[in-house]
């Protein structure tokens, strides 16, 4: 065959495309195109147990989450428990709190269930403020309570966990159960190791939260597990504008910081 009829052979050779994949002459092909394979076929469902697809779903958390929060306001994240019944003082406290909050220009992050959560939910939401919600995927709870104004359901707790800590600028603790004592301990670790800086801690509640306080100071602190620094890293206090000055005085100090570092350079 001469040069000519080779070139011609070559360029008359069936030509399919799959994607951005061109495949010539004798190659194996399915005879479908991706799309007809994507919607026609059922496949078996195990993989969507998998790790590598886990991933993606909590990449997708972090995805929805971030771009959800990225323009919410200073925020101040709630934390207290789910059981505390409306015509508890401590749900009145919540409740005041929220307010004071909304009335010094904070948003109100909760963890968007019932009891003190919904207490600061709704103190935010009567004053004008902005209510936020992050639930929690759990066998027993029914989602975010009627006071939230924004709100996101998450599925893994670490996922929700860096919400709270990136879109607040301090967390105060309402009485509460181990949900509220791990958000703490959680808060501390950051702020103890300098991961977070500027972050105030509150303990709302002095009769509650000082037999732990007593233990922190007496036990850890005293067999040298933890400093003295550490142990002031909790503020805890009865008096609603106390705590919420604690947090106006931080976030001025972080202003001052910023100001200063934009006048360094």
């Amino acid at each position: 065959m001469a040069p000519e009829e080779k070139s011609h052979a070559r360029k008359s050779s069936s030509v399919k495309h799959r994607g951005p994949v061109q495949l010539r002459r004798a190659r194996k092909d399915e005879g479908t195109t991706t799309d007809e394979r994507l919607l026609d076929e059922r496949d078996p469902t195990d993989w969507v147990h998998t790790d590598p697809w886990r991933v993606l779903r909590i990449q997708s958390e972090f995805i929805e989450g971030f771009g959800t929060l990225a323009e919410v306001p200073r925020a101040v994240a709630v934390f207290g428990s789910a059981r505390t019944p409306v015509d508890h003082p401590d749900y009145a406290a919540g409740r005041a709190l929220g307010a004071s909050l909304a009335k010094a220009g904070y948003a109100v992050i909760t963890g968007g269930g019932p009891g003190a959560m919904e207490a600061a939910n709704r103190g935010a939401s009567e004053s004008g403020g902005y209510s936020i919600g992050l639930g929690i995927e759990l066998p027993f709870e029914e989602g975010l309570n009627e006071w939230v104004d924004l709100g996101i359901n998450f599925r893994y707790f670490f996922a929700r966990k860096t919400m709270f800590v990136k879109y607040s600028q301090a967390f105060i603790c309402l009485p509460g159960g181990f949900g509220t004592l791990d958000e703490l301990f959680e808060a501390l670790t950051l702020v103890q190791t300098r991961k977070v800086t500027r972050f105030p801690i509150i303990l709302f509640g002095q009769e509650y939260w000082s037999p732990l306080v007593d233990w922190i100071r007496g036990t850890l602190e005293r067999s040298g597990k933890i400093s003295q620094e550490d142990v002031d890293l909790l503020h805890v206090t009865d008096d609603i504008e106390e705590a919420v000055q604690i947090v106006v005085k931080a976030q001025q100090g972080v202003d001052e910081a910023v100001l200063m570092g934009t006048e360094d350079k």
